[in-house]
């Protein structure tokens, strides 16, 4: 039996049946990841963790994307 998860992205409730990990959230929401910062619970998260960190019940995730232009 699953146990739903709420979880917070960019400001905004999300919920999810089964554990992801931010990674799996990531390539949910195609973002490219070569270009963006992730912050989870007020941490910077490094690129390498990833795929070895769980979203929790009332996780914060800020994700911000690197654009160019002129």
């Amino acid at each position: 039996m699953s146990k739903t998860i709420e979880f917070f992205l960019n400001g905004q409730k999300y919920y999810i049946q089964n554990k992801i990990t931010i990674f799996d959230l990531i390539s949910y929401f195609d973002y490219n990841t070569s270009l963006l910062v992730l912050e989870h619970n007020n941490l910077i998260c490094i690129k390498e963790n990833w795929d070895k960190i769980f979203v929790n019940n009332n996780d914060k995730i800020e994700i911000v994307t690197i654009v160019g232009g002129g």
